[in-house]
């Protein structure tokens, strides 16, 4: 389905949303443009001018890149960003989290009038990225999938499967707009952006780091690097699919679980002092709390004990 955005400018320079089946002479569709041209503008671009939508094109610090963008998509190239302003009615910010602000300032903002800003940090709220922006007469709003942009060329094509959590001014338009396209929405409140976003690292980079601390000790037990890592995937992918298809309480197995108190001092014996010890105690007091709930009539006093 094509997801289409139609809006009519209004004395007051704030946007009005109409139905498709909503018949006015000024209606007109709308254009998006994209400051920074890195793997997260290049992907949305594509994906959002393979779902129907106008792109007005890009600009960004790197002049090759904004080309280079523009091209991918179908689009114009524009050499600063008043000019991509002017041709935009949705601008993106997708330059990375710490810079977007700043970003924000450094615009032209009297000629923000009536236009939308969108950016797409996990972490920042559309008012901390865009302070004062309602101030202009624009509109901010962050969108944020849940997925990894890990490719400027080839993301576009799967991130139609990802999850999205918006904020903001106009989190029911993208809300629509992306829903249409396919892909599952939640809207969230501002004040819960961080802790959101925390869930979010918790089940990507964290598991980034527990997967090099397991490969470190395997590589510390004789294995290569390579052959740690090869070992390691039948058994985190099957478990990430268990807990995938259940719950992960439901699905968690170990020493914890069977609350075998012996083997998880060995275990901290062998670690001996230092980070690779507290991430162990931390995340096995964490599997204490879920094995409790899967079995309620078990004591874990002694596992709780051992492990603070």
């Amino acid at each position: 389905m094509f997801a289409l955005s139609l809006f009519q400018n209004c004395g007051s320079g704030n946007a009005v949303s109409l139905s498709v089946h909503t018949y006015h002479t000024e209606v007109t569709v709308l254009k998006i443009g994209f400051i920074g041209a890195g793997k997260v503008g290049f992907t949305l671009g594509k994906y959002f001018a393979g779902n129907g939508m106008e792109l007005s094109g890009y600009c960004s610090s790197s002049e090759g890149s904004a080309k280079e963008a523009a091209d991918f998509t179908g689009s114009v190239y524009y050499k600063n960003a008043e000019e991509l302003i002017e041709a935009s009615d949705v601008i993106f910010l997708t330059v990375p989290d710490g810079a977007i602000k700043d970003v924000y300032l450094s615009l032209p903002l009297h000629k923000l009038k009536g236009k939308q800003l969108c950016h797409c940090s996990g972490a920042l709220s559309s008012k901390d990225a865009f302070p004062g922006i309602n101030e202009y007469g624009a509109e901010g709003t962050s969108v944020h999938p849940l997925f990894p942009v890990s490719s400027k060329y080839d993301s576009y094509k799967a991130i139609g499967d990802a999850f999205f959590c918006i904020e903001g001014d106009r989190a029911d338009e993208w809300s629509r707009i992306l829903s249409d396209m396919g892909n599952p929405v939640r809207i969230i409140e501002s004040d819960i952006k961080i802790k959101y976003h925390a869930a979010c690292v918790a089940a990507s980079n964290l598991v980034c780091g527990l997967m090099a601390e397991s490969t470190e000790l395997l590589t510390g037990c004789g294995f290569s690097e390579k052959e740690a890592l090869e070992a390691l995937k039948p058994l985190a992918v099957s478990n990430l699919n268990r807990i995938l298809a259940s719950d992960p309480v439901t699905a968690l197995t170990g020493p914890v679980e069977r609350n075998d108190v012996s083997t998880v001092k060995k275990h901290l014996d062998a670690l001996g002092e230092g980070t690779d010890a507290d991430i162990y105690r931390s995340l096995s007091l964490k599997l204490t709390e879920m094995a409790e709930k899967r079995h309620s009539g078990a004591d874990y006093s002694e596992m709780r004990s051992l492990l603070k």
